[in-house]
Formats: C-alpha cells, sequence, structure tokens
C-alpha cells in the first residue's frame, strides 16, 4: 500500500477516535437535546439514559474526507458512493434530528431518490445469476425496480437490525471484510481500498459501541451504512463476474430476510403494518431469551451481536470455498433462509 494511503487512512483513524470521543461531549455542551436518543419507550430501545446518536455524522465526515483525497490525488470522482450515501444519509439525519417524517412518507422519498439516483447514475445489477430474470434486467424499467428493490431491502435491513451495541456494525464488518478479500486478490485495488477505509472508519465507531454505548449509528449512520454495502456488493460483483451473484445473496441474506420475512410476517399472520417497528424480530426474541437468563441488560445487549454474528460468519464460510460455483451458491443460499425461518420459530417459541 502506498505511503499516501497510509497517511489518509492514518488521518481518518485519528478523526474518527476524536470525532466519536469528544464531539458528543461539546454537542451535549451546547444543546443536550441535539442528535440524543433519549425516547426509552420505542419498541427498538434498551438503553436506560440518553445517548448520542452523532455516529452516523461520523462517519459520513471520514467517508468525505476519504473521497475528498481521491479526487485530489487521483481525479477519480466516485459519485455512486458520494450520491447514494449523501442522500440517505440525509434521509436518516432528518429522523435523528426529529422531525418526525411519517413511515409512508419516508419510504415514498427513499423510492423517488433511489429512481433519480439509479438512473442518473446509470447504475445497474447486470447478472442476477438466473437466466430468466437476466432476460427481464435487459428491460430498462424493470432492471431500474431491481436495483431499486435491493437498495431498499438491505438499506432498511441495516436499519431495522441496527439498536443493539455492534449487532449492525460487527455485521457490516464481515461483509465488508469478504468483500475486500475479494477485490484485493482479484487486483481491483482501487475498490479494495475504499472498502478498506469503509472496514477502518466502522471499526474505530465500534470501539464506542459495544460493550457499553458512547454513541449510537442513528438512522442516519444504519442508512449510510446500509447504503455503503449495498454498492459495494454490486460493483463487486460487476467487478468480479467469474463469482455467482448468489454469493453476494449469501453474504446480505440476514439484511435481506430480516426484512423479508417480517414484512410477510406483519401482513400475513398479524395483520398489520409492515412500516411500524415492534419487538418480534430475531435479534430481540433473543434478547428476550438471554435477559431472562441472566437479568443482566449490559451483558444481554452486546451479548446478541456476538451469538448472530458468530453463527452468521460460520453459516457463510462453505460458501467463500465455493463462490465460483453458481449451482452450489444458489442452493445454499435457499438452506440459510430456511435456516433463519426455523430458528426464528424455535427462538419464538423459547421467548413467550
Amino acid at each position: 500500500m502506498e505511503l499516501n494511503n497510509l497517511i489518509l487512512i492514518f488521518f481518518i483513524t485519528i478523526f474518527g477516535l476524536f470525532f466519536f470521543k469528544y464531539f458528543p461531549l461539546l454537542l451535549n455542551k451546547s444543546n443536550p437535546k441535539l442528535l440524543v436518543d433519549d425516547q426509552f419507550d420505542k419498541p427498538q430501545a434498551f438503553h436506560e439514559f440518553p445517548i448520542s446518536i452523532s455516529g452516523g455524522l461520523g462517519i459520513y465526515l471520514s467517508l468525505l474526507i476519504l473521497f475528498l483525497y481521491l479526487f485530489l490525488s487521483t481525479q477519480n470522482f466516485y459519485f455512486e458512493y458520494l450520491s447514494f450515501c449523501t442522500m440517505f444519509f440525509i434521509l436518516g439525519f432528518s429522523d435523528d434530528i426529529n422531525l418526525n417524517i411519517r413511515p409512508k412518507f419516508r419510504l415514498l422519498m427513499m423510492m423517488i431518490v433511489l429512481i433519480v439516483l439509479v438512473t442518473f447514475n446509470e447504475f445497474y445489477i447486470e447478472n442476477s445469476g438466473i437466466a430468466l430474470l437476466n432476460r427481464f434486467l435487459q428491460i430498462d424499467i424493470f432492471a431500474l425496480f431491481f436495483v431499486c428493490l435491493c437498495f431498499l431491502f438491505i438499506v432498511n435491513g441495516s436499519n431495522l437490525i441496527d439498536g443493539y451495541n455492534g449487532l449492525l456494525s460487527i455485521h457490516t464488518l464481515i461483509i465488508l471484510i469478504n468483500l475486500f478479500f475479494i477485490n484485493y486478490f482479484n487486483n481491483n485495488s482501487d475498490l479494495a481500498f475504499i472498502i478498506f477505509c469503509g472496514i477502518v472508519i466502522i471499526t474505530v465507531f465500534l470501539k464506542y459501541n459495544i460493550p457499553s454505548a458512547t454513541v449510537f449509528l442513528g438512522d442516519s449512520g444504519s442508512y449510510l451504512v446500509g447504503t455503503f454495502i449495498t454498492i459495494s456488493a454490486i460493483k463487486t460483483s460487476i467487478a468480479n463476474p467469474l463469482i455467482s451473484p448468489f454469493y453476494f445473496c449469501i453474504l446480505l441474506f440476514y439484511l435481506f430476510f430480516e426484512v423479508f420475512f417480517s414484512f410477510i410476517r406483519k401482513i400475513v399472520i398479524e395483520k398489520k403494518s409492515p412500516l411500524f417497528p415492534d419487538k418480534k424480530h430475531l435479534h430481540m426474541l433473543i434478547y428476550k431469551i438471554l435477559i431472562k437468563k441472566n437479568k443482566n441488560k449490559l451483558k444481554s445487549n452486546y451479548n446478541v451481536s456476538i451469538y448472530i454474528n458468530s453463527i452468521y460468519g460460520l453459516l457463510i464460510v462453505p460458501a467463500i470455498f465455493f463462490m465460483n460455483s453458481g449451482m452450489f451458491c444458489k442452493y445454499y443460499s435457499i438452506v440459510l433462509f430456511l435456516t433463519y425461518f426455523f430458528s426464528y420459530k424455535i427462538v419464538h417459541a423459547k421467548a413467550k
């Protein structure tokens, strides 16, 4: 790695360490109510005292430093990353500053933003791994719908699982590390470097988020992280056509299926709107089981992250060795979806 790149990584690391440690303190002195999560009655709230939600802002500023450096040093302007990440960061940030946007309107705004950005950037998925679906992807309107749907699932999945110390951050690191090595060993050095910087930024944030959180990602952070994951996965798939598209489905299956299963569960079984949060997601049920056993809220909180991500990490290992096999990855992705479904049934029964 070049010396200039090492200096950039060092600078981003130092910036993150200072920002996540001192910015919440400065903000608390100037405006104690700004960028603070003090809503303890939300279904997804498991903290008992106000916590800063400036994590998304710190990650976004770190990414801006990265892309500004890349533009000045290489004249490469990574507009896909900048445009998508900026717009979804703003959407999440509006919630963080308590603008109270209704869920239906927020989803509509996401769809409009995605349609504009995907069309403008011509950012499409070229290969789905399914011959019939590939034919439909040659139709512009269907290709637009498909990539927008992928973004919506992963971004909202990131927001959905965020709430426990380290859950989304560790999960993001596992995905990005996989994507980094794929690009590194296939000589996609520019993309590998961007993803590596993302790994550094998330690792720095994680220092202040687990085991005891002093900073949360907030909606801006979870939307931003989900967007960064989605763009990196799509660009990696395009840059490495020999790798089965279903391998990327396997990497993203937890974020995707958490949203998909929740959507079906609420509409079909519970007959209610899928847009409003509840306490019946897999990670919440696991927390409920753990809190029954040890009565320690903090330990149960971060143990959820450790358990889920450890199991997820083990489950994706077989696919790593067969990522070039479309047949294996296709059927193994089905196995993972079934594993989630039956795991949920078992956990739900024990959590009652």
